[in-house]
This record gives C-alpha cells, sequence and structure tokens, in this order.
C-alpha cells in the first residue's frame, strides 16, 4: 500500500478545470519530484493534497484511507505538511518563534529545535532575526523547517528554488538527504529540473494538468524530459 495515492483526480478552479484525471503515487520514504512548466497543475495537486482544495471527481487516499474531503487542519495532525509557494512566513516572529507556530500539532517524532538546527546551520545562524528582515533563501530554509516541526510523515515541498539564487537552492537541497534519512517521505514541486533530478527517486512531469512522463531520472533522458516540459 502506498503512502498517498492520487486517484483519478480532477480539479477545478470555479469552471475552469486544472488538473485531469490525474493518477500519483508516493510510496514510504521516497523521494517523488513532480516537474512542469509553470501552469502544469503542479502547486494544485500540492494544495489539494494539502486539503486547500477538493477535487471535483477520484480520491485522495492516505495511509489507505480517503480523505478527499478532509480539512487541512485535520490533516497536519494525520503527518501532511506543506511548504507553500511564496513561504508564508510569519513577518513579526522571529525564525524560531516561527518554527514554534510549526509544532503545534505535537505529533511525536524525530523533528525538535535541536534537530531543526542540526540540519538547517543557515537556519540556525539566523534564529532570532524576525520575519520581515529575512531574506528569500532565509525564509524558504525557514518554511521547510517549520513544516518539519509538525513531525511529517509525508513533506510537500512547492517550488523550492523560485526566485532564489543557484547557490542558495544547492544549500537547501543540501538538506533533503538529513530529511529523509529521518523517515520522512518527500513529494517536491519543481520548475528547475536539474535539482530535482539530483534528489528524486522517481520523476512525474505534468502537462496541462495531466501526467506525460514518469520514471526514475536514470532511465530518463534529457531529450524526453524536455519534450514531456515543453509538449513537443
Amino acid at each position: 500500500m502506498s503512502l498517498l495515492s492520487l486517484e483519478a483526480i480532477d480539479v477545478h478552479y470555479g469552471d475552469f478545470q486544472a488538473i485531469y484525471a490525474l493518477d500519483l503515487h508516493i510510496e514510504e520514504g521516497e523521494t517523488l519530484a513532480v516537474i512542469g512548466a509553470n501552469g502544469a497543475g503542479k502547486s494544485t495537486m500540492l494544495k489539494t493534497i494539502a486539503g486547500l482544495l477538493t477535487p471535483t471527481s477520484g480520491s485522495v487516499v492516505f495511509e489507505g484511507r480517503d480523505i478527499s474531503r478532509t480539512p487541512p487542519f485535520k490533516r497536519v495532525p494525520m503527518g501532511i505538511a506543506l511548504t507553500p509557494e511564496g513561504r508564508k512566513i510569519f513577518r513579526s516572529l522571529t525564525i524560531e518563534e516561527n518554527l514554534k507556530v510549526g509544532a503545534h500539532a505535537k505529533r511525536p517524532g524525530p523533528w525538535d529545535l535541536a534537530k531543526i538546527y542540526e540540519a538547517f546551520p543557515l537556519v540556525a545562524d539566523r534564529k532570532d532575526r524576525l520575519g520581515v528582515n529575512l531574506s528569500g533563501g532565509e525564509q524558504q530554509a525557514a518554511a521547510i523547517a517549520r513544516a518539519l516541526m509538525s513531525n511529517p510523515r509525508l513533506l510537500l515541498l512547492d517550488e523550492v528554488s523560485l526566485g532564489l539564487a543557484p547557490v542558495v537552492v544547492e544549500q537547501i537541497y543540501d538538506a533533503l538527504p538529513a530529511i529523509t534519512a529521518q523517515g520522512t517521505t518527500v513529494l517536491v514541486v519543481e520548475q528547475d529540473v536539474n535539482q530535482s533530478m539530483k534528489v528524486a527517486d522517481r520523476v512525474q512531469c505534468l502537462l496541462e494538468g495531466r501526467t506525460v512522463l514518469e520514471g526514475a531520472p536514470a532511465n530518463l533522458s534529457r531529450d524526453e524530459i524536455a519534450a514531456a516540459y515543453f509538449g513537443i
């Protein structure tokens, strides 16, 4: 049984359909990268898993249980945590206070402040800095760390590299092995194909709300990925 399965989900924004009969599965301990151009439906998919959107048909199944209509605040205690696009750091709080907000669900697990600071030196060095004074990279690292403080079984990462310098993106991705080493399953949505291919066990490419390519990075050629990504 997969940790998470999307079973033929359709997702709409009013009359506009963003996802069409999408199937996806991720196994315990796996890192799955979902790639695709802007507007491919990646963030919509993550919002549906997190409970911010409800599929108009199909099912979201977590640990064998249909959670398609379970509200977001109940999914966090179940072990699903989203790092949203835009980071959504509390600007009036310090990094450490932001992290403590992430622990409100009080799920048992390996992640606490000490473990976070070990995995994210960037966060540790700036723990007393207010959110309003953080750079984009600092915000992204803090947002991921805050999600981990809920001790999720499934961590959803939305556009980790968006708007960040390559050196900062590399630092953030360098922390992923420490995350998966603690048993956390990771689903990362990315436009940066190179970074996602480095960290993923499997890659799934979306185009206009549909899966157009899927497989292990080692089994996919650059030409195949480019053709799927751009719809050539």
